[in-house]
């Protein structure tokens, strides 16, 4: 059957072919195959907005993962820190108590590890506020571990010196008890023998015979040999380091010269009734880091429980001093 199109005309009352020109001819095409392309734009629009591809499935499936690892390394940190917690508080109450160390300065357990300005890499991402955190976590804890270890260093060094130190130390009476005829005056407020008045006796008067040995009480070094007319009178000042010093008073005489190194228990004065003293015995006082405490608690290495509770007992009844 024929395609050609005829079109009746009215002023010459016949019909002539219609020849359709190409733009006429492609509208109407694209007029006939409209619907079924605005179906298609529609199909398209909805499976790219709606329906992932592969590739963003599994993307958005990693992106979800790595949210739930860093949950879970944040939790892992917090763990991290309890433990940092335990090691510091045994490392203040236990470690350094035991080896008679210092307080580790806080500012060494809290240096700076960057600016403010430090994450702003990490800003800009779907997971920017869980890298942020992780990182600044991460930062602590590795903040807190160097510091730690500085302490532990520390430690290290003076648990390696422990028996030196132990052995420098005030551990021993300076009279031996069966030298001592009592003891005099113990640590405190007492009466002065010669104004008549309260004031502190910053040590323990020891009363024996003129001559009696004096034992050095630790390990260490004469640091002065002190004559005095008046107060100490003749008086030994032993530094046996770690910020211990012993002083040993109203001596007769003189066992050992400034300098020289001494070891517990050797002798290194003789009883006397130098200075302002009212009669033979020797004043020992205990020195830490420049202030002076009760001797008392240093003599732990030569007397029983027995002894000690009674020199004890005798200390706190006690309340005249010799000097």
């Amino acid at each position: 059957m024929s395609k050609t199109k005829y079109r009746f005309n009215s002023e010459t009352l016949a019909y002539e072919e219609v020849n359709d020109g190409f733009w006429r001819k492609l509208l109407r095409w694209l007029l006939y195959l409209s619907p079924s392309i605005l179906i298609g734009l529609a199909f398209a629009f909805f499976f790219t907005k709606q329906l992932a591809s592969p590739k963003e499935s599994r993307l958005a499936r990693e992106i979800e993962l790595i949210n739930k690892k860093y949950d879970q390394l944040l939790g892992d940190m917090d763990d991290a820190n309890r433990a940092l917690d335990v090691l510091l508080k045994k490392d203040e109450d236990i470690y350094r108590l035991a080896l008679y160390a210092d307080e580790f300065p806080d500012e060494y357990r809290t240096m700076g590890f960057g600016g403010s300005d430090k994450y702003d890499y990490l800003k800009g991402y779907s997971s920017s506020e869980l890298m942020v955190e992780a990182s600044k976590q991460m930062d602590l804890i590795e903040q807190r571990i160097n510091g730690q270890s500085m302490s532990f260093k520390e430690l290290l060094t003076l648990a390696k010196n422990k028996e030196k130190l132990l052995a420098c130390i005030p551990a021993i009476q300076p009279v031996s008890n069966k030298d001592l005829k009592r003891l005099a005056s113990g640590y405190g407020m007492r009466i002065d023998p010669i104004y008549k008045t309260a004031r502190m006796h910053s040590g323990m008067d020891f009363t024996a015979a003129v001559g009696t040995d004096v034992y050095v009480t630790g390990d260490g070094t004469v640091e002065a040999l002190e004559r005095n007319a008046w107060g100490y009178g003749q008086c030994i000042v032993v530094d046996h380091g770690y910020g211990y010093k012993t002083r040993y008073a109203h001596l007769s005489k003189f066992n050992v010269a400034v300098g020289q190194k001494v070891k517990r228990g050797a002798i290194i004065g003789f009883v006397g009734s130098t200075g302002k003293s009212t009669g033979p015995h020797l004043h020992y006082e205990v020195e830490i880091n420049g202030e002076k405490v009760n001797p008392i608690n240093y003599y732990h290495s030569d007397l029983t429980p027995e002894e000690y509770e009674q020199l004890l007992q005798m200390s706190e009844k006690s309340f005249k001093a010799y000097d």
